[in-house]
């Protein structure tokens, strides 16, 4: 018979009371009441919040819980929107709008009052390297990328955001990674392989990357430190593809996507992800995120929605009682 160590390679650790800050998987032997007992992760749950103004798909999201940024969008096949609204953690408003309309598949970085839109796609250039600068008010026009790709992803904020992979019509997805320092895009280290329909968290120098092809993913994540990719674990839910991210690469959030249940929720720790089992109300696709692991914030959405959800959590774990059934 397999026994535990075999499988984890340890003894499960007897102990007279339960230890003060349990890590996520720890199991034990409580003697003083002779139950067996584990630590899972905190989960949280979606609650609903203000609804757009203007339903959309392939927008992209920055900012936090209570003070969001919603921009661009499409509300069809030839529609791309230039329209900017701003969350307060109640009600989204009307901002400033785009220079150029365009779907911009999740490449959006910043604050509310300092965002970073780039790449996207419109009718008569599916491979738009524009980048445009948010001040709050208006936007003006950025360096523009090097490679133009849309199903791309970026984090970080507006004078040092990171944008990897994409989707380059006649080429496929793409390997390309760029940094930009609030005026330029610069080429870095490429992703380990060809990417697109990906999500991003984190900063340009600790970001934490997942998600993979417009065809569905297969699960893996990946760490950048500003110089270097490094394998970051299998997520719980394969298959996701076009979710939203939120986040630091030690305390990330994934939620949504195509390929898995459209409301998958995940979090992950620096090492591994969990499957929280808390879905978005409504499932979606090429949604925009915000926020942190904690206080996420999710909206619109294939096929073009105003839904917005708020995500809350408590970090660290709670103790189970490890039963057979």
């Amino acid at each position: 018979m397999t026994t535990f160590k075999e499988i984890r390679g340890t003894t499960i650790e007897s102990v007279s009371s339960d230890p003060a800050n349990p890590e996520i998987g720890q199991i034990w032997y409580n003697n003083t009441i002779g139950i067996l007992k584990g630590a899972i992760a905190n989960t949280g749950t979606w609650s609903s919040g203000g609804n757009l103004n203007t339903a959309r798909f392939s927008l992209a999201g920055a900012g936090t819980q209570t003070a969001g940024l919603a921009m661009g969008g499409g509300t069809g096949p030839t529609t791309y929107l230039n329209a900017t609204e701003e969350y307060d953690g109640s009600t989204w408003t009307n901002g400033g709008n785009l220079g150029t309309g365009r779907a911009l598949y999740a490449a959006g970085a910043g604050t509310q009052t300092a965002g970073l839109g780039f790449g996207g796609y419109y009718t008569s250039n599916p491979i738009v390297a524009l980048t445009e600068e948010y001040n709050g008010a208006s936007w003006t026009a950025g360096g523009a990328m090097g490679t133009g790709r849309y199903f791309t992803a970026g984090c970080g904020i507006q004078t040092a955001a990171i944008c990897a992979g994409g989707w380059r019509p006649g080429i496929a997805s793409v390997s390309n990674v760029e940094k930009y320092d609030g005026s330029s895009w610069t080429s870095s280290t490429s992703l380990p392989g060809a990417r697109s329909g990906v999500a991003m968290a984190g900063t340009q120098t600790a970001g934490l990357l997942w998600g993979n092809n417009y065809f569905g993913g297969n699960g893996t994540s990946l760490k950048f430190d500003g110089t270097t990719w490094t394998d970051g674990g299998f997520m719980t839910v394969p298959g996701i593809s076009r979710a939203a991210g939120a986040g630091t690469q030690t305390a990330a959030l994934s939620f949504g996507g195509i390929g898995t249940p459209g409301g998958a929720t995940e979090q992950y720790d620096g090492t591994s992800w969990t499957n929280t089992n808390s879905t978005l109300a409504t499932a979606r696709d090429n949604l925009g995120g915000a926020g942190t692991q904690t206080a996420g914030l999710g909206f619109g959405g294939g096929p073009g929605v105003t839904a917005t959800e708020e995500w809350t959590s408590t970090p660290g774990t709670t103790i189970r009682t490890i039963t057979t059934s």
